[in-house]
This record gives C-alpha cells, sequence and structure tokens, in this order.
C-alpha cells in the first residue's frame, strides 16, 4: 500500500499514481485535462434527466463499493489494481478521499472518486450501470466543489465525452500554477481531514523523470 504522505505529496506536486505492468508508476503528463468549475456545460437533455429526479446523489455513502465498481469496468483493471484500491481506501478512511455516489432507488447506478487536497480536487474514475448515472455524478461533483469554494478539478486526461461537458487541456507548466494556486485556498469536502498533511517528498516519476504515457477513457455513458 502506498503511504497516505506519499500519495498527497504526489498529488500536491502534479503527479498521480497507475499500475502499469504489475508496478506503481508516478505520471504528470504534458498537457494535463481540467474542468474549470465554473465552466461545466450541461447537455440539455441532461438537464431533463436532472429534472426529472429519477436519481439520488449521496457523498461518501458507499466509497468501498464505488471504487469496487470502477475497477470492474472493462480496461480499469489495467491502472486501478488492488494496492491502489487498498491506498485509495486508505486516504478515504484519513479523509481525503471521496466519493459520490447516484442511486436509482436503492441500487447503486453510478458514481465517481477522487482526492482533495485543499482547493483542488483530483478525480480519479467513474462508473455506470444505469445510463446518465455517472453524468450525474459529475454533476454533483462540480456543484459540490463550486458550493465549497474549490479552484481546480483535475481530470488528469482529456476525453471526447468529458470535453462535451467543457473540459479543456492546459501545458503543464499552466497546471502547475493552477494547482500552486489551488493549494494556496483552504477547502474543504466534508469535515476538516483526519489525515496527515501532504510532504513535498519530491515524488517523481518512473526512473526520476516526470512521466506521460496514456490511460483508458473515462466512462463514456
Amino acid at each position: 500500500m502506498i503511504p497516505i504522505n506519499t500519495l498527497l505529496g504526489a498529488y500536491s506536486q502534479g503527479f498521480f499514481p497507475m499500475a502499469v505492468e504489475g508496478r506503481i508508476g508516478w505520471f504528470s503528463p504534458e498537457r494535463r485535462g481540467i474542468l474549470p468549475i465554473d465552466g461545466l456545460h450541461v447537455p440539455r437533455r441532461l438537464q431533463r434527466v436532472l429534472r426529472r429526479g429519477r436519481f439520488r446523489g449521496t457523498t461518501n455513502r458507499a466509497f468501498p463499493a464505488v471504487i469496487a465498481a470502477c475497477a470492474e469496468r472493462p480496461g480499469e483493471g489495467t491502472w486501478l489494481d488492488a494496492e491502489l484500491i487498498a491506498s485509495y481506501t486508505a486516504l478515504h478512511e484519513a479523509g481525503h478521499a471521496h466519493s459520490i455516489e447516484v442511486w436509482q432507488g436503492d441500487r447503486l447506478a453510478g458514481g465517481l472518486y477522487g482526492v482533495s487536497l485543499r482547493g483542488a480536487f483530483f478525480g480519479e474514475s467513474m462508473f455506470h450501470t444505469v445510463t446518465d448515472a455517472s453524468k450525474v455524478a459529475l454533476c454533483l461533483l462540480v456543484e459540490r466543489l463550486r458550493r465549497r469554494g474549490y479552484r481546480l478539478l483535475d481530470i488528469q486526461w482529456l476525453t471526447a465525452h468529458l470535453a462535451r461537458f467543457g473540459a479543456v487541456e492546459v501545458p503543464r507548466r499552466r497546471y502547475l500554477a493552477l494547482l500552486a494556486a489551488a493549494l494556496a485556498a483552504d477547502c474543504r469536502f466534508t469535515a476538516r481531514p483526519r489525515g496527515p498533511r501532504p510532504q513535498p517528498d519530491g515524488v517523481r516519476g518512473p526512473g526520476g523523470r516526470r512521466s506521460g504515457g496514456r490511460r483508458p477513457a473515462r466512462d463514456p455513458n
């Protein structure tokens, strides 16, 4: 399991982990995907879904079920392995990783999880078993971040799916400036985190280099 301080220190420097061929690698893409919190575009059809109240949203109600469902998605198991699941679960228990759940009745229909660090939220993965459920989770996340004054929503890599919601791509240098500004803000996803604060451990990519790489596309529901 990755120590909590190592994970938080990595995120604070613009890195995130992925399992690659059975080993944990650290990645900081040359071009980074972000979703401007005040720039979310909600398509008209999804607006109708939200108005109809087909789904119910919760926060941190079922983190283990959400991350397990994300890992079961085709392709996700190639980067989200048992060690990362254990690491993010420990981060959740320390108050730094969070989930948004979307329910249809008593059924978990979709959701997402990510890491919160001061004024930045790092989206990790999402899933759905009912059409539109992960899109609703994204809308709930952005609204929560907006209400709580967050400055940055990191989506790691831009996909065509997320571009439809207003996501854009920025160079690493610009991303790191946005990250630094976000880390200067004192925001809380829920209550104050219980775990340790991040330490500047100097986390680098594999072989001591910054790494780019590719990752499976996010949930296309």
